[in-house]
């Protein structure tokens, strides 16, 4: 035989390739009949634990059982708001001697109970590290009358009742606002300080006018509905409340091809194990909640079009001004790159907004932490088993970390334990976190309005307030009778969203048939292979059809981005909405009071006075500042280490005596640099034993986080001489505080800045 015929003879016949593709459709008929089936008997299941869900008087999707603590119905100024202790799961325990965690979920169309939506959760790693744990949700119907200022009245109220219960906890409690539920409690802790810990807010924004020009466009929504008056005709429609389904409406409009086409292809293509996963977020995706009409159309007004909060014209009933300078307890904030509901820039540029600089934060005693994912999308923030197990868990575990950080900016990073070598056992959990200080650069890296967008965005605002105006006077007058709630509640079981459960519940006669037609298939399922040519070219289709949507999303978004730009950035427009000349100008942080001023230089000549006060403790947090300051790297090896010469101390501080201390000594040495050090040896020549037990505490502390920097080593050595000269003169007789420094180190000082302009 040819070598030819023999390779023509090895080729698969025309019979082969019809046998096997009549093979290949014969079981993809089979497997896309029966995903069909099972797909409609799991939209059938969504229906009917929609009506179950709907039917509660409290519905939650919380994984942990709780009990109520306060019912905001009861207060003086009534609310649909509930304060309930969340009960630890079995084979945990909980440190009486610890922060409660608060988690405040957001009212923005859904449920509560996100924040604990898995045992890998907010709550979940709360109670991992021991704490107790409390949730602040909300009932599906606001109380009439109910205004967000009554919200945060209540809140208030329940932080109270949570911080008498636990006076033998070392701090006040930590609070993790997620979502809109971030700029609520931002707003309180500005008006209540004396109620806060530290404060996380996950995914929230903050500065809704902030952005990157191409990106995230839902920024400009307010401005191409001609402002709030949209959201004035949806009140009155729904006679004085707020449907929270537009709500939701609005963030799956962000994102057609997931909405439209491949969530409900996920589930039909991998109905056998999607099915748990798909019920389970959609219990809490469609339980959708009201809001009063004026409660809405502040956050509208005030909020989304006006950005008032960041830039300190937001006040209450009573006139007080709601400055977020006010704030006195730790602040970190959590977002991501790939969030388009809250991206980097809406949820750090308020610090651009009300801070001049780095300076300025600590002039105001701030403390301001940053960290941002990657990749995580905005839900993934608070439902990520992930973003649980990484970062909500290191936030948890080193809140006292943050609690003690001095005042200033920093970043959070975190990185695998592994990558720590032989200091992993001063680690907790899987990951180090550090924090690394930043400046306000670092936060314009990630984009900011120029003075051109804000003047656009300004001129929205504009529009917005003449356009609700006009709603008010022609519109809102005749049509606010007509509307009974019997009307409004008809048009709420119409909205698309709650119609599709609806059309697929047990009251459709065409669904009743499914659950027992899919019984039958569960037993003789035949899933088609992933070879399958059927199966390969129906992913093919879905990629296409993917693809597609998201085109059209880009072409769309573009659209839109270039409409609001062409109207608003009229000169025309913007003239006849009464913007002036200055109004070109960048927008420029709120300047600090007259007041506060006097208070700062006050705080700074009292603390100057104290550099020569304490004791070998004080002596010792000092050394450890000055040597550590020019890497500007503060981690949790560090601070554990800083526990235990705590507890070495003798008599210890409680945290907020440590706090106090710790800020008291970093300021110390930012502020007379040469003073502060100098008066290390006599300060330790106070308790001769002590300062034995602090000098090896600092050396340990050193050896187990090991310097980088030349600059750092360098003061390690002049610190060492000190503490030796200490040792020398305690047998010798009092320290001289006043002699000169020994070594010509040359320093770099920082600096804060004094209100009057000068440097001290």
């Amino acid at each position: 035989m040819s070598r030819q015929a023999g390779l023509k003879s090895l080729e698969p016949s025309a019979n082969y390739w019809s046998v096997n593709f009549a093979q290949d459709a014969l079981a993809y008929w089979i497997d896309a009949w029966q995903r069909s089936v099972l797909a409609l008997d799991v939209m059938r299941e969504r229906s009917a634990r929609y009506q179950v869900h709907a039917a509660k008087l409290a519905p939650h999707v919380l994984k942990f059982d709780c009990e109520l603590v306060m019912d905001g119905r009861s207060l003086p100024r009534p609310v649909n708001y509930v304060l309930a202790r969340v009960k630890p799961p079995k084979g945990v325990t909980i440190d009486a001697s610890k922060r409660p965690f608060v988690i405040v979920d957001p009212r923005a169309g859904h449920g509560p109970g996100i924040g604990g939506f898995k045992p890998e959760s907010e709550i979940g790693v709360a109670f991992k590290a021991g704490h107790p744990c409390y949730f602040i949700g909300f009932l599906p119907d606001p109380v009439p009358g109910q205004t967000i200022e009554d919200v945060a009245t209540a809140e208030a109220a329940f932080l109270e009742r949570i911080v008498a219960t636990h006076p033998q906890a070392e701090g006040k409690p930590a609070v993790v606002g997620n979502c809109q539920a971030g700029w609520a409690v931002m707003m309180l802790a500005a008006l209540r300080p004396e109620l806060f810990g530290p404060i996380i807010i996950a995914g929230s924004p903050l500065s809704y006018w902030t952005g990157v020009r191409g990106e995230n466009p839902m920024r400009y929504t307010g401005g191409l509905l001609g402002g709030s008056w949209l959201t004035a005709l949806t009140g009155d429609l729904g006679a004085g409340k707020f449907d929270g389904a537009w709500l939701v409406s609005n963030f799956e409009n962000l994102n057609p091809a997931n909405t439209l086409w491949s969530k409900q292809y996920n589930l039909y293509a991998n109905v056998d194990k999607e099915a748990p996963r798909y019920l389970e977020f959609e219990q809490w995706w469609g339980g959708h909640v009201l809001l009063n009409a004026a409660e809405m159309q502040f956050i509208a007004d005030e909020l989304f079009i006006g950005n008032k909060l960041s830039r300190g014209r937001l006040a209450t009933s009573d006139g007080t001004q709601i400055d977020l300078r006010n704030i006195r307890s730790p602040i970190l904030v959590f977002c991501s790159r790939a969030d388009n509901i809250t991206p980097p820039q809406q949820a750090l540029d308020w610090i651009l907004d009300i801070y001049s600089s780095v300076d300025d934060i600590r002039a105001h005693g701030q403390t301001i932490v940053y960290a941002v994912h990657e990749t995580i999308g905005h839900l993934g923030i608070f439902v990520s088993g992930s973003v649980a197990r990484k970062e909500h868990d290191e936030f948890t575990s080193n809140i006292d970390l943050i609690d003690v950080l001095p005042p200033g900016l920093y970043e959070a990073v975190i990185t695998p334990k592994g990558a720590a070598g032989k200091d992993s056992d001063l680690i907790e959990g899987e990951y180090l976190v550090r924090f690394e200080a930043r400046t306000l650069d670092d936060i314009r890296a990630y984009g900011a309005n120029d003075a051109g967008d804000d003047r656009e965005f300004a001129a929205a605002a504009r529009i917005s307030e003449i356009n609700l105006g006009l709603y008010r006077t022609f519109m809102q007058p005749w049509l606010r009778p007509y509307m009974t709630e019997g009307m409004a509640g008809a048009m709420r079981q119409l909205h698309p969203l709650r119609l599709q459960y609806e059309i697929f519940s047990n009251e459709n006669p065409y669904m009743k048939a499914i659950e027992w037609i899919a019984k039958c298939v569960r037993v003789a399922r035949q899933p088609a292979l992933e070879s399958n040519v059927l199966w390969q070219a129906q992913c093919s289709v879905s990629d296409a059809i993917e693809t597609s949507l998201n085109a059209y999303r880009d072409m769309r978004d573009t659209l839109l981005e270039a409409t609001f730009h062409a109207i608003y950035g009229s000169s025309l427009l913007q003239a006849l909405v009464g913007l002036k000349a200055d109004a070109e100008e960048p927008h420029q942080p709120h300047p600090m009071t007259a007041a506060h001023a006097a208070l700062v230089r006050q705080h700074i000549a009292e603390i100057k006075r104290r550099v020569s006060e304490g004791g070998p403790r004080e002596a010792a947090l000092r050394a450890l500042i000055y040597v550590r300051l020019p890497e500007g790297v503060i981690d949790e090896r560090g601070f554990n280490l800083l526990r235990a010469l705590r507890r070495e101390a003798g008599k210890g501080y409680t945290l907020e005596e440590f706090k106090r201390v710790l800020r008291e000594q970093f300021l110390l040495v930012l502020l007379d640099e040469q003073r502060a050090v100098a008066a290390i040896p006599g300060m330790l020549a106070k308790d001769p034993g002590l300062a034995r037990r602090m000098a090896a505490a600092v050396h340990r502390m050193i050896d187990a986080v090991p310097l980088r920097g030349e600059e750092a080593k360098a003061r390690m050595a002049e610190v060492d001489h000190y503490l030796e000269q200490a040792a020398d003169e305690t047998e010798k007789g009092p320290a001289d505080n006043g002699r000169k420094r020994p070594h010509a180190v040359e320093l770099r000082h920082s600096h804060v800045q004094d209100p009057r302009g000068s440097k001290h």
